[in-house]
């Protein structure tokens, strides 16, 4: 790997860090505290939370006609998505310990924990218990799927890719079909040893 793009990659790993950090400090500045799963407000934040809850009738009353429209769309796509949650987890279960691939642990990637905030009501906590699923289940089935690339095809596409996962970058460059049998090596070996952060 270039020395350039690698310093850059390490680079990328600590600003990283730092903004979880960032984030994390966010949990004093709102008057909270995480206890595992657990988020608990201090009390004199939860009733001012309350206070600012708009309630269903005067949500769907501001709502744009579109929107409420568009709900059934929205929410039909459970379906097809639930079937990925399944089928990519039975595809990690049955295929991963073949390739000695290290697994990747759902509960890392799939997070539901807005709705239990008090200002939201009943319409925005369903909606954002779905957003929080629908978002984990991508990241996690991308991940499940960026391993599986990085096991069987760890070449970079000639054209640029937008948004491509962390793996990637690692990846052997197009055509180069000199390396390309000992890198595929190497990146089999990172994937088998690969953790989830």
């Amino acid at each position: 790997m270039n020395p350039r793009m690698k310093d850059l990659l390490e680079e990328i790993r600590k600003l990283e860090e730092e903004l979880v950090d960032i984030l994390s400090s966010q949990q004093v500045e709102f008057f909270y505290e995480r206890n595992g799963m657990k988020v608990k407000f201090e009390s004199a934040v939860e009733d001012a939370h309350k206070k600012l809850k708009l309630g269903v009738i005067d949500f769907l009353r501001k709502s744009h006609p579109l929107n409420i429209i568009s709900v059934p769309v929205i929410y039909a796509m459970i379906v097809p998505l639930v079937i990925l949650d399944i089928t990519i987890s039975i595809y990690q279960v049955l295929c991963f310990p073949l390739y000695r691939i290290a697994r990747v642990k759902r509960r890392k990637y799939i997070f539901v924990d807005r709705h239990n905030l008090y200002y939201l009501n009943i319409i925005e906590k369903f909606n954002c218990i779905y957003c929080g699923y629908v978002n984990g289940l991508i990241a996690y089935s991308r991940e499940i799927v960026s391993r599986t690339e990085q096991y069987w095809c760890p070449i970079k596409h000639a054209k640029k890719i937008i948004d491509p996962h962390r793996a990637y970058a690692y990846f052997s460059d197009f055509g180069d079909s000199d390396n390309y049998h000992q890198h595929l090596v190497k990146m089999r070996e990172m994937v088998r040893s690969s953790k989830d952060t």
